[in-house]
């Protein structure tokens, strides 16, 4: 049986998130998007071999960043909604 793979960032990323180089940030970025434009094409990829497991664990690693953005996007919304004055009639 596969073991389970995690995607994950090429290079290290700090805790906060800030400090990385926007060098590093942009390649990602376009790791990412290669990765994705690559499977939507979708012909004759190999999964298993070749470039199809690395662009695999950068479309996962894209779908993690994209769901812990959107957490970050809730949790500061949710605050922001408690936080706004309330208005009313």
């Amino acid at each position: 049986m596969a073991t389970k793979t995690i995607a994950r960032p090429r290079t290290p990323v700090s805790p906060t998130g800030n400090d990385q180089d926007p060098t590093d940030l942009l390649e990602n970025t376009l790791a990412q998007l290669e990765a994705l434009l690559w499977i939507c094409h979708g012909e004759d990829i190999d999964w298993c071999s070749g470039n199809g497991p690395s662009h695999l664990d950068n479309v996962l690693w894209l779908a993690s960043d994209l769901a812990r953005k959107a957490g970050v996007l809730f949790q500061l919304s949710e605050k922001a909604r408690r936080e706004a004055p309330v208005t009313g009639p």
